[in-house]
């Protein structure tokens, strides 16, 4: 097998899986062939295809925002979810960290109201902003640097045997917009997540205080996915329970775990239910300590 290919994985089973899978679905007249209309990959973003360990580079941002609608109307104070942030709660914050669905949708209603009105250019300008101003508080590099090199690697692979590749996060969509081209070379059109309703007003396009569906966590991964693509993936990837549905409907699952406390972090958290249905139904598990020979691209040293 060409050193080329994969050049940042290890040789091993996980290895051999991904590219046995990737060039047996162009294998025209086998049993493993996919017509190019069907080969639909999907990868969660947090934690899989760049770091998300103490917290999601989003949250850095969004509770900067809401501390500034706080500041600005201290009675928010008494309300869910500003309450909560001002106070450090550890049991709503912890519950954010595990993306459970009703912390995640309180913080979005407080989201909601913040940006309500904002029109695209002046929401992706504060994004813009956020992470030209803000690095990982251990690497000390901006967040868009701890990108997981052998995964940049994987998109690229899957490109080239006819793959489309989409995010599917239950982040904020419109967050990872600004960046997923420049990033990972995922356009824009291909980022699927949790997101707000916009509505044209006045001439222009303006952000809602309301919810574009259902958030794009466990159930809602493969619901947001069929809605936007009119198929569902048959490669997907991800590291924590709420992708265990959008692997499920996969045909090739790719579970990556974090295990290397030295390059990265070690942590099962959020995670034990996928680690488990991973183990039962023999789903395709990356360590990053055996099966990566470096994690971040290049310059940046874990």
């Amino acid at each position: 097998m060409s050193s080329e290919v994969l050049a940042s994985w290890n040789d091993g089973p996980t290895r051999d899986a991904i590219v046995a899978f990737i060039t047996g679905s162009v294998a025209d007249g086998s049993s493993t062939f996919i017509p190019p209309a069907d080969r639909i990959a999907t990868f969660d973003n947090d934690g899989t295809l760049w770091c998300e360990q103490p917290a999601p580079a989003q949250t850095g941002l969004l509770l900067g925002k809401l501390i500034e609608q706080v500041k600005a109307d201290p009675s928010l104070a008494a309300d869910e979810p500003y309450r909560a942030i001002v106070e450090q709660d550890p049991v709503f914050l912890g519950a954010l960290a595990r993306q459970e669905p009703d912390a995640v949708l309180s913080f979005l209603t407080g989201i909601g109201k913040a940006w309500e009105g904002a029109t695209p250019d002046a929401y992706e300008a504060e994004v813009r902003a956020f992470l030209a101003s803000n690095q990982h508080e251990r690497f000390g590099v901006p967040f868009t640097d701890l990108v997981y090199q052998p995964m940049l690697e994987l998109l690229d692979y899957l490109r080239a045997h006819g793959w489309r590749v989409y995010i599917c996060s239950g982040g904020g969509r419109d967050f990872m917009r600004v960046f997923s081209e420049d990033t990972f070379g995922i356009p824009r059109e291909n980022v699927i997540g949790s997101a707000p309703e916009w509505g044209y007003e006045d001439g222009r396009l303006v952000r809602r205080n309301e919810l574009h569906g259902n958030l794009a966590l466990g159930p809602g991964k493969p619901e947001h996915i069929y809605a936007r693509t009119g198929r569902l993936p048959l490669f997907a990837a991800g590291n924590g329970d709420v992708d265990v549905e959008m692997l499920e409907v996969a045909r090739f699952r790719l579970v990556i775990s974090h295990d290397d406390a030295e390059r990265e972090y070690a942590t099962t958290a959020a995670a034990e239910r996928l680690l488990e249905v991973a183990d039962a139904e023999d789903w395709i598990k990356v360590s990053m300590q055996d099966d990566w020979k470096t994690v971040f691209i290049e310059g940046v040293h874990g």
